[in-house]
């Protein structure tokens, strides 16, 4: 249930960091609103993922799913490149993330 719970806050870490695009320098209330909420759920949900994973472990893939996460939706919703270097590194991040899953018992 931890690592069901830490890509849970991964993936409300994707929200934040693509919210913060549309708060405008937190100058527009419902993004900042939503962004906000989505760092509180966030932080808690990886706090409760740390009870039973190994700190290093989860925070390395919480930032993982973020980072790719955060790379996908540039792409998708701000028409940010989609090179060739860009996405070899998003999918040695992934295998960062799934190599960690291996080798970590829980």
């Amino acid at each position: 249930m931890a690592w069901f719970i830490l890509a849970v806050a991964g993936l409300f870490e994707v929200g934040w960091a693509i919210g913060l695009k549309y708060t405008e320098g937190f100058t527009r209330l419902w993004p900042t609103v939503g962004t906000l909420l989505s760092m509180a759920i966030s932080l808690g949900l990886l706090g409760i993922a740390m009870k039973s994973l190994p700190v290093g472990t989860a925070y390395a893939v919480w930032v993982g799913v973020g980072a790719v996460g955060t790379v996908v939706l540039g792409i998708v919703l701000l028409g940010e490149p989609a090179n060739t270097a860009r996405l070899i590194s998003v999918a040695l991040i992934i295998a960062g993330i799934v190599g960690l899953k291996l080798a970590t018992p829980a």
